[in-house]
């Protein structure tokens, strides 16, 4: 499904060039629950934005069902991004001037074949998913950290994504509600088989995945 080969990531200053990902080769499989693992700085993010196509790598090649990525144009990306890929982050990113199921229609926004009304349909499918279909016109405001993740997590998967990427989705969460997001991905994964990469730094939850990536000063160690 998705193949890195030779991967580097490399920022550069005036003064200083920092290695933030050094010959990564990986394999993602369709239907893999995957976390990824490693301290602070040691480029977990930096390969969830390469793999979701939000950054490029300074070397190597990434495929996508067997098409390397360097071939398509910045409209192609942003398409493949909108209709293939998720994206759950450890701050929720929500609107706050928006209400909960405008939040979740957001993706769909980029999608002009979608009337309004199969918008809005599929925001209520994915936010009863969830779990969260008596909160449809609250505010995130009003709702706790567990809950505005959730709404995250209805706005990642409304377009039916075949893979979802999740950086720290319960770094901000107490045990029990990360325990509850955990298992919102667990579902998703195996009754929907949407394919799921996750950053995480709690073994409790890595335990629950198929496979562990660990990385350490942007070299995978496993």
């Amino acid at each position: 499904m998705i193949k890195l080969d030779h991967i580097e990531k490399v920022y550069r200053t005036d003064k200083i060039e920092t290695v933030a990902l050094s010959n990564i080769n990986l394999q993602i499989k369709e239907g893999e629950f995957i976390a990824v693992m490693g301290p602070s700085g040691c480029g977990k993010s930096t390969l969830l934005n390469i793999i979701g196509l939000l950054d490029a790598p300074s070397k190597g090649g990434v495929q996508l069902n067997g098409t390397t990525i360097a071939t398509y144009r910045d409209k192609q990306l942003a398409k493949i991004r909108n209709e293939y890929l998720g994206f759950i982050f450890q701050s929720f990113h929500l609107i706050n001037d928006l209400s909960v199921v405008d939040n979740v229609e957001i993706p769909l926004l980029y999608r002009p074949a979608l009337r309004g009304s199969e918008r809005r349909k599929l925001a209520l499918q994915a936010l009863e998913r969830v779990g969260l279909i008596s909160r449809v016109h609250h505010f995130p405001s009003q709702l706790s950290g567990g809950q505005q993740q959730r709404v995250a997590i209805a706005r990642a998967i409304v377009g039916k994504p075949r893979i979802l990427l999740a950086d720290e989705p319960t770094g901000n969460l107490d045990s029990q509600m990360g325990d509850e997001i955990m298992h919102i991905l667990m579902d998703l994964n195996k009754n929907e088989k949407t394919t799921v990469m996750m950053v995480t730094h709690d073994p409790r939850l890595s335990e629950k995945t198929e496979r562990i990536i660990r990385l350490f000063d942007g070299r995978q160690v496993n």
